[in-house]
């Protein structure tokens, strides 16, 4: 069967077209994307603004002929922090519908956490042992963690890369940010946010096995050292703590304009690359983790091992 899934996140609306059925990994037949960048498009009354709103609904009426041209049986449809963060989110989820057809699924933090946690806990297997998952968005922060492949804990925080661009790093006409006095409040209130709910999922144990995924994290690992995104997905790739603080200062030094030269740095977003680092390694200071290992799968992915779970007429063979 092939499935579409239609992500609206805070950064890029993404359809991701796959072939599956059940007992087997969901195997990517096409991928069609565009940036909408929403989580910095709202307006100061946290609206998403006339052209965010068409800008979305024009993506959502293509994805849904490119859908339709690759073949796809169903499409599942959500949206996640940057349109269910929007003060007038009712009313943006009406225009799409109206216009396109298509009613978006707003996914809540926590169904966020724990479908990324689900996508995770399949790729690495059982033998993960409990799984601890930290994934960066535009707008927010999930993180989850567990034994079993429903997290114990799975929660989420207005800690994205694009928001914290927005909220801290934008005032400056070069983008630089703020200064080193702003940087350690923001440094430490990264770390106080991450660490209020922290026992929650180390109330059970510390983690076997830690694991990241999302452009932001991939991204960071490539600077570090990773292998690149054309070496395919099969190759582990990990983000070390170590490497990562011995780059932070540069990355904080260098204009974003500098930055998307990096490997692993697109342009669009080379501005998120320092307010992801920093929240990347609040992650791994609070939880002290040495490194993280970075998983291809993530929301999209688990969102569809969701669907195929309950669709028993997919069965293998």
């Amino acid at each position: 069967m092939r499935l579409g899934v239609l992500d609206i996140g805070s950064n890029t609306g993404h359809l991701l077209v796959v072939d599956a059925h059940g007992g087997a990994a969901p195997l990517p037949a096409s991928s069609y994307k565009e940036p909408l960048r929403l989580a910095e498009h709202l307006d100061d009354a946290g609206a998403v603004g006339p052209a965010g709103v068409e800008a979305l609904v024009e993506f959502t009426a293509q994805a849904v002929r490119v859908a339709e041209d690759r073949g796809c049986a169903e499409t599942l449809a959500f949206a996640t922090s940057a349109v269910r963060e929007s003060v007038n989110a009712e009313a943006v989820l009406a225009a799409v519908q109206e216009r396109t057809g298509v009613l978006l699924e707003v996914l809540s933090g926590a169904d966020e956490a724990r479908l990324t946690f689900l996508a995770v806990r399949r790729w690495f297997g059982w033998s993960a042992g409990r799984l601890a998952v930290f994934d960066i968005g535009g707008g927010s922060l999930e993180i989850a963690g567990g034994a079993d492949e429903a997290p114990d804990a799975a929660w989420s925080l207005p800690l994205g890369a694009a928001r914290l661009a927005r909220t801290h790093f934008a005032a400056a006409p070069d983008g630089a940010g703020p200064d080193d006095d702003a940087l350690r409040a923001l440094r430490r209130d990264l770390r106080a946010d991450i660490a209020r709910n922290a026992g929650d999922l180390l109330r059970s144990g510390r983690p076997d096995r830690a694991a990241a995924t999302s452009k932001t994290f991939r991204s960071l690992a490539r600077i570090c050292g990773a292998a690149p995104a054309g070496d395919g997905p099969l190759v582990p790739r990990t983000l070390r703590l170590d490497d990562l603080r011995a780059r932070m200062d540069e990355l904080v030094r260098t204009a974003p304009a500098d930055l998307a030269a990096l490997p692993g740095v697109s342009p669009s977003r080379a501005h998120q690359i320092v307010p992801g680092a920093l929240v990347a390694e609040a992650c791994m200071d609070v939880f002290d983790l040495p490194e993280l290992e970075i998983c291809p799968w993530a929301l999209r992915e688990g969102v569809i091992l969701e669907r195929l779970d309950l669709m028993p007429h997919l069965a293998a063979g």
